[in-house]
């Protein structure tokens, strides 16, 4: 899964796509990450052919811990 520019084009091509537990149930602003991989896939859960972004997994761990203490901004 190897990405220059670290996105897939369309995210149906990955597989085990779970959805973030503070979902709610009428599919509003969620993300999807897709498990099983070295790096961490992530979509818009309302796009699911669209395109993935790619983060390493420091990265990813960097930006939940940024968004989990406020740290970004609106």
């Amino acid at each position: 899964m190897h990405s220059i520019n670290h996105t897939v084009i369309d995210a149906r091509a990955l597989t085990g796509w779970i959805k973030s537990s503070y979902s709610g149930g009428s599919n509003g602003d969620c993300l999807e990450v897709a498990t099983g991989f070295t790096a961490v896939p992530v979509r818009d859960s309302k796009a699911s052919s669209g395109p993935a972004v790619v983060f390493s997994t420091a990265g990813w761990s960097l930006f939940v811990e940024a968004i989990k203490n406020g740290r970004l901004g609106a």
